[in-house]
């Protein structure tokens, strides 16, 4: 198949000043150093307390789809998509069914968001007056209006906010390995067996709940792919985007096992949780009571800022369908002439993300959401073996083991998500199928394009 045309030497292009170093950086920030945080009390319920082990299998799926995904951007260094990928390397229709996958996570994102902020909220007004009364129906209101507000008036975070903000929860987080160490050493412990319990715990271990933990633990390294977005402002892309990629992972895998394993030792599995999903507060809390307050705070507005971004971009990404008159164009292809902002969908969003806060609890929504995320993994994994080894002339144990050890580890996880994680899923995905079907009478016109519109 042949790969897009290269662009003439007289067309206008980015500059390439992005260092392996700054792409590595951008992904730490994408994915936040702090990501295995917020998700630790449903991973160590699901996967019976082996919430380091679920992280490091996570990481080896990962890291086989950094690759396939590092390899990709060398074909497309203007796409970054999976879609993309999927449809221009194995088939069309295979490339939609990825595209809806990947729309599904871009309408979850924001409603996880929500959920937790609201969690945490809550946990922060026990004890005030009048404050603690606000139910948690009410701060999702008040979260979800929030993020549409902003979103609306089009108010954005610098990449010197967005810096510092890393800065910042890299501070947060020496001082809760610190305040881990005070408590750990300072406390008796029986013997070798409380250092390795995290690990494996023969009292706990269930194989298939720690595949159904690792299944949620995806959820840590999501936002790696967007690396390849870089390719045309990265410096000898070729070899820096796959690098980048690569060891983005490898660096928030190992900083996130450490995370969680400092917290394991702190609140051992057999203790419940005042509440699953803050759970990970409760954990800094008893390392050094302050730290409730600081780490809980850093991780709303992290969620915060990750619930505002995941908002917009799922109101673009309907914005570009709306555009191309997938979805109704008068109300999906509509944009503020003064904010520049797709209006209509932030709002449809916010609407959509509401509601699902209601019924949805943050355990679910994160499976739900990596349901899609491990589709669309799949996909490049597959993409990248056909290209790379199926049609490439030189076929090489690298490019045959690499993506089929990405794809089949990743179908594993997709497999061991919840029933009503897949049932949900697959509703989903065969609305959008028939959906897809009725639009190109039979996948035979021109399929959605699920690409992001470059901002106006």
């Amino acid at each position: 198949m042949e790969t897009p045309a290269v662009a003439s030497s007289s067309a206008p292009r980015l500059r390439r000043t992005l260092t392996l170093w700054d792409l590595i950086l951008y992904g730490v920030i994408v994915i936040q150093p702090v990501a295995p945080m917020s998700v630790f009390g449903v991973l160590s319920d699901r996967g019976h307390g082996h919430v380091v082990t679920t992280i490091l299998i996570a990481m080896i799926a990962m890291l086989f789809t950094a690759i396939s995904y590092g390899k990709m951007a060398r074909a497309y260094p203007s796409a970054g998509s999976a879609f993309t990928y999927v449809g221009q390397e194995i088939n069309p229709a295979l490339g939609y069914v990825t595209g809806w996958s990947m729309v599904m996570d871009y309408m979850l994102n924001p409603m996880i968001c929500i959920i937790w902020c609201s969690q945490i909220s809550r946990d922060f007004a026990r004890g005030t007056p009048v404050v603690q009364s606000i139910p948690y129906w009410g701060w999702a209101i008040f979260f979800a209006a929030f993020f549409t507000m902003l979103n609306i008036q089009g108010v954005k975070t610098s990449a010197r906010v967005n810096s510092g903000l890393a800065a910042g929860m890299g501070a947060v987080i020496v001082l809760f390995f610190l305040s881990a160490a005070h408590y750990i050493f300072g406390h008796g412990h029986d013997g070798a067996a409380f250092f390795t319990r995290p690990f494996y715990d023969p009292a706990l271990w269930n194989l298939r709940a720690v595949l159904g933990g690792t299944s949620i633990a995806v959820l840590t390294y999501i936002g790696f792919d967007g690396i390849s977005t870089l390719s045309e402002e990265a410096e000898n892309p070729r070899r820096n985007i796959l690098l980048a990629t690569v060891l983005t992972c490898l660096v928030i895998g190992i900083l996130s096992a450490f995370e969680v394993y400092a917290a394991q030792l702190i609140w051992p599995a057999t203790e419940t949780f005042p509440n699953v999903d803050t759970a990970f507060t409760f954990v800094a809390g008893r390392a050094w009571a302050p730290l409730f307050g600081i780490l809980g705070f850093t991780l709303l507005v992290a969620n915060f800022g990750s619930g505002m971004g995941a908002q917009l971009g799922a109101a673009r990404l309907l914005y570009g369908m709306g555009r191309s008159k997938a979805l109704p164009q008068s109300f999906f292809g509509a944009i503020d002439p003064k904010k520049h902002v797709p209006r209509n969908n932030v709002i449809f969003v916010g609407v959509i993300a509401l509601i699902g806060a209601f019924i949805v609890s943050y355990g679910l929504g994160a499976e739900m959401l990596n349901f899609g995320a491990l589709i669309a993994f799949m996909g490049v994994n597959l993409a990248a073996f056909v290209r790379y080894f199926v049609r490439d002339q030189k076929k090489t144990v690298g490019n045959f083991f690499a993506p089929l050890a990405g794809f089949f580890i990743c179908f594993l996880l997709w497999v061991n998500l919840s029933r009503p994680a897949k049932i949900v899923g697959a509703i989903w995905m065969g609305v959008g199928i028939l959906f897809g079907a009725l639009k190109t009478k039979g996948f035979r016109g021109n399929l959605i394009d699920f690409e992001l519109p470059p901002e106006e």
